[in-house]
């Protein structure tokens, strides 16, 4: 599918976005284990979380969706701890690396073998940060070459380990603390950088056995789990997209409601304001222990910086958009440290580097860094998304300040994390 996107001279109005994807994916694998029923208002409409909703319903996991006050609500009948059953053929994780990392924790303690598979994209991507830590928990895992999907995860009875992430990340991160619900003993995961807490706090809230500390999450094993009635956050990473579109363009006032305010994502908003951005938080509340407010962001000048170390880890997501960003600020962007795009669902360094060039942009990169000059002209352009969700929906941002209409080829690729993308931009761009 191609998608037109035309020059826009602002964007406007009240913006609703959905569920986190983070948070849906861990709220569906984690109620799913736990006793009695759970509902879950504002899950995610994406494609990635369809598919883990999908597995868990292989598993033996029934799942049912209605609408309660105009909002749609997910409701999973949770099977318990040790409720899952075996699945007739492969788990199919679709385009969704959260799905296969963080669902191999809970398959590595099942009294079965499981092979996960995914699409092409997928395929290609690395497991052998999540094999290790299970292998020595005890779990028996085969990949192909070694490290690539398919996987199959023979369970067994798990140990509890103290694992130290030799890299940051949340996913890995999740896995292992996901196992450790199974395993005999506490189970420790220690980080070098704070990475997104969402699986940490889910568990506290449906009652697991874990203690937190900074940069180290202590789970036992043997805790049950209590289906309750649940509240996912707006994506805030989906709302990286809007925000970056009002600054760009130049008549711009964007609110943006119910967004996830959790401290470990809040990197970007951090990042924005010390660019220069008119952003402004108008409420924020607590709700199943993560923070959700509304936000206010006007066309700004933005300065442009600099990011690096565990900044970039936490904005990991959002750089396709801000390269946008960087390239249309007055003194450019750097970004370094940031060699996890390159195995994300594409290169994401060679994909932005690519299509900005595509619109007459200039850009330097390494292995692991970015370097985009300031203040330049974009014209307009044909954009290869390769299938990659979040290179479409940038330069469908970038397409806003371009001189003339860009075509986003392989647009349908935004389904995969926000379906309704195209529907809301044309709804809010003038």
């Amino acid at each position: 599918m191609t998608e037109q996107v035309s020059p826009a001279k602002g964007v406007h109005g009240v913006v609703g976005l959905p569920g986190d994807k983070s948070i849906s994916h861990r709220y569906a694998m984690l109620t799913a284990i736990a006793d009695g029923d759970s509902e879950i208002h504002n899950y995610s409409t994406g494609a990635d979380c369809r598919s883990t909703l999908s597995c868990m319903q292989s598993l033996g996991v029934r799942h049912t969706f209605s609408e309660k006050d105009g909002r749609r609500v997910l409701t999973v009948h949770g099977q318990g701890i040790h409720g899952l059953t075996v699945p007739a053929g492969t788990l199919d994780a679709g385009n969704s690396g959260s799905t296969i990392r963080m669902l191999a924790g809970i398959l590595a303690a099942q009294p079965f073998t499981t092979t996960l598979i995914g699409d092409e994209s997928l395929v290609k991507r690395p497991m052998r940060r999540i094999m290790t830590p299970l292998a020595e928990m005890g779990a028996r895992i085969e990949a192909t070459n070694g490290q690539f999907p398919p996987i199959t995860i023979q369970g067994s009875r798990l140990h509890a380990i103290d694992y130290s992430l030799p890299v940051a990340s949340a996913q890995v991160k999740s896995c292992v603390l996901l196992a450790g619900l199974y395993a005999s003993g506490e189970t420790i995961v220690r980080e070098p950088i704070t990475t997104r807490d969402h699986t940490e706090i889910a568990l506290r809230e449906l009652g697991a056995d874990i203690v937190l500390e900074p940069r180290v999450a202590r789970v036992r094993g043997g805790a049950k789990l209590q289906g309750k009635m649940l509240v996912v956050p707006g994506d805030i990473s989906s709302a990286a997209f809007f925000l970056v579109a009002a600054l760009i363009t130049k008549e711009s006032d964007l609110i943006i409601t119910n967004v996830g305010l959790n401290p470990t994502r809040t990197a970007l908003l951090d990042v924005l304001k010390g660019m220069g951005a008119d952003l402004r938080l108008l409420h924020i509340e607590q709700v199943n222990g993560e923070l959700i407010g509304n936000l206010q962001i006007k066309s700004s000048v933005i300065q442009g910086g600099v990011i690096e170390g565990a900044t970039t880890a936490a904005l990991i997501d959002e750089i396709p958009v801000l390269a946008v960003l960087g390239a249309l600020s007055k003194n450019g962007l750097i970004v370094r440290d940031a060699g996890e795009l390159r195995v994300k669902e594409t290169d994401r360094i060679e994909t932005i580097a690519a299509n900005l060039r595509r619109m007459g942009g200039t850009l330097t990169t390494t292995q692991d860094t970015l370097e985009i000059p300031g203040q330049q002209k974009l014209h307009a352009a044909e954009i290869q998304s390769c299938g990659d969700h979040r290179i479409a929906m940038a330069f469908s941002i970038a397409a806003l300040a371009a001189s003339g209409a860009c075509e986003i080829h392989e647009a349908e690729a935004a389904s995969v994390s926000y379906p309704e993308f195209y529907t809301t931009l044309r709804n809010i761009a003038r």
